[in-house]
């Protein structure tokens, strides 16, 4: 019943910026004793985390613009809603739809949206009542797997404070849940609009500059860090507009070097060169140092980093500190950390959401966006003291993650 509940809120075929995981609960190999879940349910679920909202854990919880007929208000401000569903389906004392419709109101606290998923059959007019008076939406679903809008709710304001901002982060263009940095060097994303910029193609500016020749790649990066936004230009073409931070680029471009071309010149001198670029080009690596604060990612872990170092640990490992973030920010941590494919999670968390530390050990496990490619920017920037590593080459309790220069 929930796998066809997140097929309907949340559907493959949806490329939007959306993500939603399932509870830890539903990753293991039986929810009943004896009763083995099928696995292509468990890959409909997937990925998996402990996600707290209000005072509990939703059974799936997410990010999306939903359609008119799941609810009342499709959008309230700039940023897609935050929907929490809780499912009640048969045991032996019938199906608890009360208990369920109190638990999402309860989510309500910080969710912008929340949903009871049950059987149709089951759900009675003082459920719908009780529903529409508390808020909340109730999803229908039948045998075949249809799932009907039975009551649909009011959107709510975004109150979101605590581990739901993971959520969040994941959904947004800079998440990093299918793919977020495919290159480990700043310069191939602040070259991009640069080239954008110039007169000319942007693919062939890249190449002649000797900039990057993974243009995708590179675009892709450029977006992540919010220097690009891509969209559909006409008649479907694909669109990339500068943003602000985009253009402050350009302008530190055109102010050392009265043109962005005279400045993409000076990409041919870092051409291959495996110097820090901290040390290679140090105004540049200033720029890129400022463009990477701007991702929320890095913010979090240089806060974190540097309270390690005041607590005694100047070198941690990245096992600790996966295992240090995730005290403070678990949602946050799976995300940005764990990979969410190919039973993953399954492997690091438990049914409850806790860090499994011998899992962690093994560098397959990690995504590998965080640990090889930001990692990288990062020590290029100066921030940290060692480059990535890829996850097949990663020894996990070996890689260190330690500032540069701590204060």
């Amino acid at each position: 019943m929930l796998a066809h509940t997140k097929r309907r809120l949340f559907p493959d075929e949806d490329k939007s910026t959306a993500y939603a995981v399932a509870d830890t609960q539903f990753a293991m190999a039986e929810w009943l004793p004896g009763q083995p879940v099928d696995a292509a349910v468990r890959d409909r679920l997937a990925p998996f985390n402990h996600v707290r909202i209000g005072s509990g854990y939703p059974d799936l919880v997410g990010v999306r613009d939903l359609e008119s007929d799941l609810l009342a208000v499709e959008r309230l401000g700039d940023e897609p809603p935050l929907i929490a569903i809780e499912a009640k389906g048969e045991t032996s004392g019938g199906v608890d739809t009360q208990r369920g419709i109190l638990q999402a109101y309860d989510r309500l606290h910080e969710a912008n949206a929340a949903y009871l998923a049950a059987p149709a059959a089951a759900i009675s007019e003082t459920d719908r009542t009780l529903a529409r008076e508390l808020n909340v939406g109730v999803l229908g679903v039948d045998a075949a797997g249809s799932v009907t809008a039975l009551e649909v709710p009011r959107v709510v304001g975004n109150r979101t404070t605590t581990e739901a901002t993971a959520l969040r982060f994941q959904a947004s263009a800079q998440g990093v849940a299918d793919a977020s940095f495919g290159l480990n060097h700043p310069k191939n994303y602040l070259g991009y609009p640069l080239a954008h910029y110039a007169a000319g193609d942007t693919e062939t500016l890249l190449s002649e500059y000797k900039v990057v020749s993974a243009v995708d790649s590179a675009r892709q990066g450029a977006a992540f860090l919010g220097l690009i936004e891509e969209g559909v230009g006409v008649e479907g073409s694909a669109s990339v507009e500068l943003t602000s931070l985009g253009e402050e680029v350009v302008r530190f471009a055109r102010a050392r070097y009265g043109s962005v071309e005279a400045a993409l010149e000076e990409f041919e001198n870092w051409y291959r060169s495996g110097k820090r670029f901290a040390d290679l080009a140090p105004a540049w690596s200033q720029l890129a140092r400022r463009v990477l604060f701007d991702y929320e990612a890095t913010e979090l872990l240089v806060r974190e980093l540097q309270c390690m170092h005041d607590d005694g640990f100047a070198e941690p490992s990245l096992v600790a500190v996966v295992e240090y973030l995730h005290e403070l920010h678990p949602s946050f941590t799976v995300e940005l950390f764990i990979r969410g494919t190919d039973g993953v999670r399954s492997r690091v968390l438990t049914e409850a959401g806790e860090l499994q530390s011998a899992a962690l050990e093994d560098g397959s496990v990690y995504h590998s966006p965080t640990v090889f490619q930001l990692k990288a920017m990062l020590y290029h920037a100066g921030i940290l003291t060692q480059r990535g590593a890829e996850p097949s080459r990663l020894e996990p309790l070996e890689d260190i993650w330690a500032l540069r220069e701590p204060v």
